[in-house]
């Protein structure tokens, strides 16, 4: 009988780390006498029923790539959950290679085709899943990255450091389109951590179609206050996800941009920054205000970096637990480090009952983190709009009346979070308690 074998493969984007995950993995199942056949380029060759692009991965091979950013076996978004036949020739394509256990590592588009995988090869292929992304939107308990997004951010904030100082100096700003399609986190880590002037995130808008002269306004709003307080210069870090929320009708022929094979709009196709920057300065020539604005998008730069130690340490617990939890009959579920343990997520759990699809987790606004986040930021804020002094001030740098700037202006707070109230007194048990059932509930535990 042929040995079995375990196949590694890797979907959607690049993220820091994956090679650690790849040469973890590998290691722990080849000093288990369990050969293994590095996939190239995900799903894209499998799902067509060719068995020709895969390659025997050695010790000697993957011993030391964990430092090294990009996929040593290539990486692809096709998805074979679009078509029944295109997971049967998945399937059959790892049969025909010996394969019995698949190591899939990607985001939750890759986590789909995992679980979908698993299902088709009914028992007869035993799938594990590592979970990877640089926009961190996997759904993992509170507090928890997925792997890549340290690093990402590490970098980006580097970045926008970079592009601070060179605002200050040439008395410009700058509009930084962070990766992120369906959530903020990215965006947010990098602008809070940096110190940027603002930074937009979807989950503002709760889901909504987000107004182009809301998004717009803010922008301008942020820019009057910084002039008001006597800088020409900022920096808005502004995620990617935030083109898919504004209203269609503001963005005419959106409809023709390429879309992904998982039916996502390319974003690269929308030049949102260009788009923001144009807008941005015809609302402020209204005002009389000409001001230097750049677009630049800072993603790709960041999805093939070296990872930084933290990633390098969780991408090896997270290899050697995939690998470990199918040498010992694991099967169908996403691996996860909680707390230093190893706790396997059944892709059941993983799925929305409601879209059918894998869980996506959104930036808490409401939680204490984005509030402190919103306190350091430069914009237009409820209390401006309280007090009569400061909103002359903005008014005055607009060349406007008061009443004129509220009446502009005054609609970018109806939204705004509550403000953040801190508990100072000495907690009783009973109230401890309740905090930890709360905490508790919310990453999924049992007390």
């Amino acid at each position: 009988m042929t040995p079995k074998k375990t196949a590694i493969l890797v979907g959607g984007g690049p993220a820091p780390g994956i090679n650690s995950v790849i040469s973890a993995a590998s290691i722990r199942l080849l000093l288990e006498g369990t050969g293994v056949l590095g996939v190239q380029d995900g799903f894209s060759w499998l799902m067509q029923g060719n068995v020709d692009h895969v390659r025997e991965l050695s010790i000697e091979e993957v011993s030391r790539i964990h430092f090294l950013g990009g996929s040593h076996i290539g990486i692809a978004r096709a998805n074979p959950t679009k078509d029944p036949q295109l997971l049967e020739n998945v399937v059959t394509s790892l049969l025909r290679l010996s394969v019995n256990q698949l190591i899939t590592i990607g985001g939750d588009d890759t986590a789909f085709s995992a679980m979908k995988v698993e299902e088709k090869a009914a028992g007869r292929i035993r799938v594990v899943h590592v979970p990877k992304t640089i926009d961190n939107d996997l759904d993992l308990p509170p507090g928890m990255d997925t792997f890549g997004y340290q690093t990402a951010r590490h970098v980006g904030v580097g970045i926008v450091k970079n592009l601070m100082v060179d605002a200050l100096t040439t008395s410009r700003w700058y509009f930084c389109i962070a990766m992120g399609r369906k959530a903020g986190h990215l965006a947010l880590g990098i602008g809070k951590a940096a110190g940027a002037t603002l930074t937009l995130i979807p989950e503002e808008w709760g889901g909504k179609h987000i107004p182009f002269k809301e998004l717009v306004d803010t922008l301008v709003g942020a820019i009057l206050k910084r002039m008001a307080y006597g800088r020409q210069d900022g920096v808005a870090v502004i995620a990617e996800g935030v083109v898919l929320d504004i209203h269609p009708e503001d963005l005419q022929g959106l409809a023709d941009v390429e879309r992904d094979a998982h039916g996502h709009l390319r974003i690269a196709e929308v030049n949102i920054g260009e788009l923001l920057k144009r807008a941005v300065q015809k609302r402020l020539a209204e005002f009389h205000k000409k001001v230097t604005i750049v677009s630049k998008d800072i993603g790709y730069e960041l999805r093939c970096a070296d990872p930084i130690p933290y990633d390098i340490e969780y991408t090896r617990d997270l290899g050697y637990s995939a690998a470990k939890f199918l040498l010992e009959g694991g099967n169908g579920a996403m691996v996860s480090m909680q707390g230093g343990q190893f706790v396997p997520m059944p892709f059941a759990e993983m799925i929305d009952p409601k879209t059918g699809r894998t869980r996506v987790r959104l930036v808490d606004i409401s939680s204490t983190r984005y509030a402190i986040a919103r306190r350091y930021m430069i914009r237009l804020r409820r209390d401006d709009f309280e007090d009569p002094h400061e909103l002359a001030k903005y008014a005055a740098t607009a060349g406007i009346s008061l009443e004129e700037f509220r009446a502009q202006f005054g609609h970018l707070v109806t939204q705004e979070p509550p403000k953040l109230h801190l508990e100072t007194g000495r907690k009783e048990p009973h109230e401890l308690e309740q905090i930890s059932a709360v905490v508790a509930k919310a990453r999924g535990l049992k007390k």
